[in-house]
């Protein structure tokens, strides 16, 4: 249900481009902070912060303890989100960020298949067509980066890492639709956060460092961006149709494309735009026939 509110027509727009804008910050300090300390930890640090921020605002909203299906596709999620995030982030350590944000973009592509599978929904012509439109603009990328100077075993490992995490991410969509029929936007967020947390503490005995406090700072960044992102786009899909707004879902890769060069030298080759265009295309193409929103903002 639409909300009633008066606002601005333009608002919905506004902080739907800022809550991306504002996600790809974050994933640039997440980069940053990978480097420094390891996916691992960069991760795991940054959903402890989030569960600081996101469990007394949900409170404070009147928050209910979930029970039953809604606890159990939350922990599901977590689990997701744990291993969805850490291998983007991983990835994005031999990947410039607009690089692996374009390859994260075919999620939606192979979510159609797992919907399929999971679900029982069809799959026809087009979406097959948008499929391989997609694979076409990663094997762009990867050839691409594959092919500079020879055999990068890094950047193999990071193309892997992320194209595994848009596998993750494209389940990710299933419980998130899932989700959306038992649970509002603020309690998955929380949750999310909640379980992530304790999944990647699993392992902190073993994995788990305290960052330096300026590394600390670009994780409690993250966290606190990712929380605001969050609830703008919630917000602003909350007020208009998906088809509007979907458009700017893509806006994310020419951030990446300015916050990796800004905060980390990177430029931007003619293959990823070449291949990004693909992808875009084909996630385009199916989105018209599916109305699927992506929300890049689950990571």
């Amino acid at each position: 249900m639409r909300s009633t509110e008066t606002h601005h027509p333009l608002m919905p727009f506004l902080a739907v481009a800022t809550g991306i804008a504002t996600f790809s910050v974050m994933d640039a300090l997440m980069k940053g902070a990978s480097l420094a300390v390891g996916a691992y930890n960069a991760m795991f640090w940054r959903s402890l912060v989030g569960v600081t921020v996101m469990l007394p605002y949900w409170r404070l909203r009147g928050g209910i303890w979930p029970r039953g299906e809604a606890l159990r596709l939350h922990a599901m999620r977590g689990l997701t989100s744990a291993f969805m995030a850490t291998t983007f982030f991983y990835g994005l350590k031999f990947l410039p960020l607009a690089e692996g944000m374009a390859i994260s973009f075919i999620a939606p592509l192979i979510a159609l298949y797992l919907a399929a599978v999971l679900l029982g929904e069809t799959i026809g012509r087009r979406a097959v067509f948008a499929s391989l439109l997609g694979l076409a603009g990663v094997v762009v990328i990867a050839a691409a980066r594959l092919g500079q100077g020879g055999y990068d075993e890094n950047a193999a490992w990071g193309i892997a890492a992320i194209l595994a995490s848009a596998v993750l991410y494209a389940w990710n969509l299933i419980l998130q639709k899932r989700q959306a029929l038992v649970a509002g936007p603020i309690e998955v967020a929380t949750f999310q956060a909640v379980f992530t947390s304790l999944f990647l503490a699993l392992v902190a005995p073993w994995l788990a460092a305290l960052p330096p406090l300026s590394v600390m700072g670009h994780i409690g960044g993250s966290a606190l961006l990712a929380t605001i992102s969050l609830m703008l786009i919630s917000w602003g899909y909350g007020r208009a149709e998906t088809q509007v707004l979907l458009p700017l879902e893509y806006s994310a890769f020419i951030w990446a494309a300015i916050m990796g060069w800004f905060m980390f030298g990177e430029g931007l080759s003619l293959p990823t735009i070449a291949g990004a265009a693909l992808i875009v295309v084909g996630c385009w193409i199916a989105a018209r026939k599916q109305g699927m929103h992506t929300e890049q903002t689950a990571l």
